[in-house]
């Protein structure tokens, strides 16, 4: 398959995204820019698997980076990827389970961003 098929590219897409963890990634960052330490305190997971995901998605170029410091912090390229997914649970029945409106912040990080004292 050729890598400028718009099929191919679109298939291409859906397999990075299908991961339930990127899901989940890609829905706290469309929450706003968040470094590894607030995805860590949002979504419970270790900092070696959340880094491997965000490689690929980064990769992907879904995501870009913005280094502050010792921090690098994540966010959407294109904000329109939150439509998809919310299309998509709509479509299977699960939708506002993971709407980036709906969920309040479980804990803060120790990032500037987070902790506004550090």
């Amino acid at each position: 398959m050729s890598k400028n098929n718009p099929d191919a590219k679109t298939g291409a897409l859906f397999r990075l995204i299908s991961h339930p963890t990127r899901l989940k990634i890609i829905q706290e960052i469309g929450r706003g820019e968040a470094c590894v330490c607030h995805l860590e305190a949002q979504l419970g997971l270790r900092q070696a698997y959340l880094s491997q995901h965000l490689m690929a998605l980064r990769d992907a170029g879904i995501l870009e980076t913005q280094r502050d410091g010792r921090f690098i912090y994540y966010r959407l390229v294109n904000p329109e990827i939150l439509n998809i997914i919310q299309d998509a649970m709509n479509f299977t029945g699960s939708s506002n389970a993971q709407n980036p409106e709906s969920k309040q912040s479980k804990r803060a990080c120790c990032c500037p961003k987070c902790s506004p004292e550090s």
